[in-house]
Parts: C-alpha cells; sequence; structure tokens
C-alpha cells in the first residue's frame, strides 16, 4: 500500500516552474533553480550519483553517522520528532532512527512524490514505533508540520548530504532561520557540510566516469521539454561542474555546444555556442565560515563531528543562547 502523505502546495505547479524557469533563462547569466533536478528521474539519478567511487560525500556521512551516533544521540536526546529535508532513499535516516533514543515522529520533507512513497515504505517496516508524517513540500518555503499524536520532547531537523551548499550565501542565511523557526527553542538541527579539500578530490565527485552526474544534470533539460513544451535538445547541451577556489565551491553548467535557438513555454531563446545556464552551486565549507553563516540566521554550533582528515562534517545547530 502506498503512505499517506500530507500534500503542501509546492513550486512544481506548472505556474511557478514555468515563471521561474522563463526568469532565469532571461536573465545575464542565465540560471536555473537546482531545486528542479529533483524530478522522479531526477531524484532516481541522484541515488545512483551517491554510489558512484568518485562520490565520497554519502560513504563519509554514513560513516559518521556510524562512528558517532552514541554522542549524536546523548546530544539530540529522547522522544524527538525527526524532519527531514529532502529525505531521498531514507538510507542516513535509517541510521539516524535507528541511533536515536526513542524516537516519537518523523517527516520527510520531499518535492518528489516517488522518492517521498519509496522512503516512508523502507522505513515504517523498519520502525514500526515510529509515526510517519510524510510532507510533500519545499523545503525551501514556510513548513506546516504535520502534528504527531504524542507530543515529542523537542524537534530534530536533519539536513545530510551537504544540500545546504547548493545555496547561494543569503540564500542559506534564510533557510537555516527557517530552521531556526521550526526547531524552536528546545530543538536543534543535524546539518551536513562538506569541508573545503583538495580540489581534484572534488572536481572528481561532480563528474564521475559513468556519466551518472551529467545525466541527472541533463535530465532538468528533458523535464522543461516535458512540463513546459520546451524544445532542448540534450545533444546540444554538455555537463560541465568545476570548482572555482576563489569562491570555494563547485559551479555545474549546461553548456550550448553551437548556436541554437529553444523554444520554452511559448518563448524564443537563443544560445551562442559556449554559453552556459548555471544550474547549481555545491558551496564547500570552512568551519568559522559556517558558523558565521549560522549566526546570521539566529544559531550556533553546539557539537560536531567530522573535520579536515575526513573532508566532510556533521554540525549540530541550536539557537544561540540557548
Amino acid at each position: 500500500m502506498t503512505p499517506a502523505a500530507v500534500f503542501a502546495p509546492g513550486p512544481a505547479a506548472d505556474p511557478v516552474l514555468r515563471a521561474d524557469v522563463l526568469a532565469g533563462l532571461s536573465a545575464r547569466p542565465r540560471r536555473l533553480p537546482s531545486k528542479y533536478l529533483y524530478d522522479d528521474r531526477g531524484s532516481a539519478l541522484f541515488e545512483a550519483i551517491t554510489r558512484q567511487p568518485e562520490y565520497y560525500l554519502t560513504r563519509v556521512e554514513l560513516a559518521l553517522l556510524a562512528g558517532h551516533m552514541g554522542e549524536i544521540a546523548a546530544a539530540a536526546g529522547p522522544a524527538v520528532h525527526v524532519v527531514e529535508y529532502g529525505s531521498g532513499s531514507g538510507l542516513k535516516t535509517e541510521r539516524l532512527l535507528a541511533g536515536l533514543e526513542g524516537p516519537l515522529a518523523y517527516t520527510p520533507v520531499e518535492i518528489s512524490a516517488a522518492a517521498l512513497e519509496a522512503c516512508v515504505a523502507r522505513l515504517r517496516p523498519r520502525f514500526p514505533q515510529v509515526e510517519m508524517l510524510p510532507l510533500r513540500a519545499d523545503f525551501t518555503r514556510p513548513l506546516r508540520l504535520p502534528r504527531p499524536r504524542r507530543a515529542p520532547a523537542r524537534t530534530l531537523v536533519f539536513f545530510p548530504g551537504s544540500t545546504l551548499g547548493n545555496f547561494a550565501a543569503d540564500e542559506a542565511v534564510a533557510l537555516l532561520a527557517a530552521m531556526a523557526g521550526t526547531i524552536g527553542d528546545t530543538g536543534m538541527a543535524l546539518v551536513g557540510i562538506d569541508l573545503v579539500k583538495d580540489p581534484a578530490v572534488i572536481e572528481a565527485a561532480y563528474n564521475d566516469a559513468a556519466g551518472v552526474t551529467a545525466a541527472f544534470t541533463l535530465n532538468l533539460l528533458a523535464r522543461l521539454n516535458r512540463e513546459l513544451d520546451a524544445d532542448f535538445d540534450l545533444d546540444g547541451f554538455a555537463h560541465q561542474a568545476r570548482y572555482v577556489a576563489e569562491r570555494e565551491r563547485i559551479e555545474t553548467r549546461l553548456v550550448s555546444l553551437r548556436p541554437q535557438r529553444v523554444h520554452v513555454a511559448g518563448h524564443a531563446f537563443d544560445f551562442a555556442a559556449g554559453e552556459a545556464i548555471e544550474v547549481e552551486y555545491s558551496h564547500k565549507y570552512r568551519d568559522a565560515g559556517f558558523a558565521a553563516l549560522a549566526a546570521r540566521a539566529g544559531l550556533e554550533v553546539a557539537a560536531g563531528w567530522g573535520g579536515e582528515a575526513e573532508g566532510f562534517g556533521l554540525r549540530l545547530l541550536r539557537r544561540i543562547g540557548r
């Protein structure tokens, strides 16, 4: 049986998608919001990315959860309501729920209905004592969380996978501020951050030899062809991901391979050869910079696991002055 889900208005509704895409393609440089990468096929492709040998992030984060779960559970406390932003397959969540002390409820927040259903279908039999309250929504917007039957001791937001790095600084602060509102005065947030390291290691993670990341990026154009009556030639664009050291981030683009005209929702856009559409940023952090970013949102780092040796970190946040 497909698990019931709470549905909230999301950005994938055609008018919002259309407005975002037309505005982004009309801008200079051209840009498409990275959240639209995650339709059902995009979510499946991303899960495949996490299994590629070059993609260290998931392996290291799972190892940190396994190695430090006792400390994480002690810091989070018992009887929490876990709220996960962008739940994906739920593999990391399984480690978290298994290690926490008596979690009462779990709310995965996902745009993709298929990913949301798969996550809950996987976790519900494994954790029958945890109330499953899935929410189909865009976590970058204000959330109205479902209320568990039993009152939790606190809310624990789980935001793994370095997804925060996909947001520019001001956007990341806004998201963290919204997160602060979600956890309230007594809650916490466990956030994954990818750390600055050897650029070659970083670049390889976004340019896997099997081409899965390229397929993931190009799938965005396939989605626009399907949902906005666009006519992107997927063979006319190429995936490009480069680490920009001065900005300490990966910049992912779709580059036009020739002069071409593309139609989207009744509008025409001319591309020169070599012209790019910015698709995603993946910021890498240093601890001082991350702490400053969190402070702008009214949060402070209460504890952390993973550092320079691992190249990836989990940071536990709480409201400043709590």
